[in-house]
């Protein structure tokens, strides 16, 4: 069984930074063979794409809104991918979910090509 867990949220200022974490275990589950993405979702809103990295790392894509603030990165060798989030603006005040796309070496921004979940983390940024 895959699971993704995400730790790293959390409450902190307008400008201020946080970085999330996202470890990928379970079964026959390898890791470098899926791109992964972070969404978020904040309340009353859907769930949307915030940043994704292609299977070897060497790509990335982001939303524009967080385009020179947030940077995605990921370590094979340790399942583990991650989120720096700097800047932050109450905006991105969301529960914020990583996901793994085994269909694509790229990451795509579509949240329904993903495979498996994470349970997500709160983050709040408050004003």
């Amino acid at each position: 069984q895959v699971q993704l867990v995400e730790t790293g949220g959390g409450l902190v200022q307008a400008g201020g930074s946080l970085r999330l974490s996202c470890a990928a275990s379970g079964g026959t589950f390898s890791f470098s063979a899926y791109a992964m993405g972070w969404f978020r979702q904040a309340p009353g809103k859907e769930r949307e794409f915030v940043a994704g990295v292609s299977r070897t790392g060497n790509s990335t894509n982001y939303a524009d809104s967080v385009k020179g603030r947030f940077t995605i990165s990921r370590d094979n060798t340790q399942n583990t991918v991650y989120l720096q989030m700097n800047s932050l603006k109450p905006e991105d005040t969301a529960v914020y979910y990583c996901a793994a796309d085994w269909g694509s070496h790229y990451a795509r921004a579509i949240e329904g090509v993903y495979d498996y979940w994470g349970q997500g983390t709160q983050v709040t940024v408050s004003s």
